[in-house]
């Protein structure tokens, strides 16, 4: 029996494809080091989130697409563990309520997806924390409009900015450059936060 191989792409195709992946870097490159400005704003983040969460308050986190996926990263992170082993801490990824989004979606519209389940689990002292690639997201605008009647603080952690989502809420971080771009710094600004985060709370376990 024959070992398949693999098809060679032509020599420009190939070129063309590294050039592409080069660029790629290159681009998020220039997009990391602008969100090393706000390097200080995520660590009061990470620490104002620790003190909140270890006096018993919850984060609720949403976002739309790649948003979602990072939102979801984080509250992961806070309800397992981001390093070592300690305490778990309250976090909801709103869209990862599937049967929430949909009865919501279908019944009130999907610009109350996440208004919707907000009124439902935000107290007064809890964070709604809302990504975002446009800042302009109408169930994200719903959403901290909605924690703000509950009494939630509201960050937002955006593209650039002025937006929507950025003047409505609480605090915002909002991270210069392309979409794609954007996501990937999320995923690094939630590390950062995690890391001061972790750093606060200690990694002692739960007795």
């Amino acid at each position: 029996m024959t070992t398949p191989t693999l098809t060679q792409a032509p020599a420009n195709e190939a070129l063309l494809s590294a050039n592409a992946v080069t660029e790629h870097f290159d681009a998020l490159a220039r997009t990391l080091e602008q969100a090393r400005r706000h390097a200080a704003h995520l660590e009061t983040w990470g620490v104002e989130l620790a003190n909140r969460l270890r006096a018993g308050r919850r984060l609720l986190v949403g976002g739309n697409g790649g948003s979602a996926a990072e939102a979801q990263h984080l509250s992961a992170e806070l309800v397992g563990r981001y390093r070592e082993d300690r305490a778990a801490y309250s976090a909801i990824a709103l869209h990862a309520e599937t049967s929430s989004i949909t009865a919501i979606g279908n019944d009130y519209g999907f610009d109350q997806v996440f208004a919707r389940q907000v009124r439902a689990h935000a107290r007064s002292g809890d964070i709604v924390l809302l990504l975002s690639t446009s800042g302009g997201s109408p169930n994200l605008l719903e959403a901290a409009r909605a924690a703000e009647e509950s009494g939630a603080t509201t960050w937002a952690l955006t593209g650039p900015g002025p937006n929507p989502l950025a003047r409505l809420c609480d605090d915002a971080i909002c991270l210069d450059g392309p979409s794609p771009h954007v996501q990937e710094c999320q995923l690094a600004a939630i590390h950062a936060v995690c890391e001061v985060f972790d750093a606060c709370v200690g990694t002692e376990p739960q007795s």
